[in-house]
């Protein structure tokens, strides 16, 4: 069972497209959004069974040139 995870991504001025771009080019997610207010996308991603969440999200999406910073929400079970 995988984990889905929705992560917030601030870019550098000038560099959403190309960030959304190689994001979209990489196969990461399953869903990536345009969004306003203090990050310019949402991504929404299932982190593989037995992967480490933090290890796998820096050693697959946080190496783009042109991301700042980003804010990880994990998800739970909800019933």
């Amino acid at each position: 069972m995988s984990t889905c995870v929705f992560i917030q991504i601030q870019c550098k001025p000038g560099t959403t497209y190309q960030v959304a771009k190689e994001i979209a080019l990489r196969e990461i997610h399953s869903e990536l959004y345009s969004t306003s207010g203090h990050y310019e996308l949402m991504m929404k991603a299932y982190i593989p069974e037995g992967e480490d969440v933090g290890k796998y999200i820096n050693d697959h999406l946080l190496d783009i040139d042109g991301i700042e910073r980003s804010l990880t929400t994990m998800t739970f079970k909800a019933f």
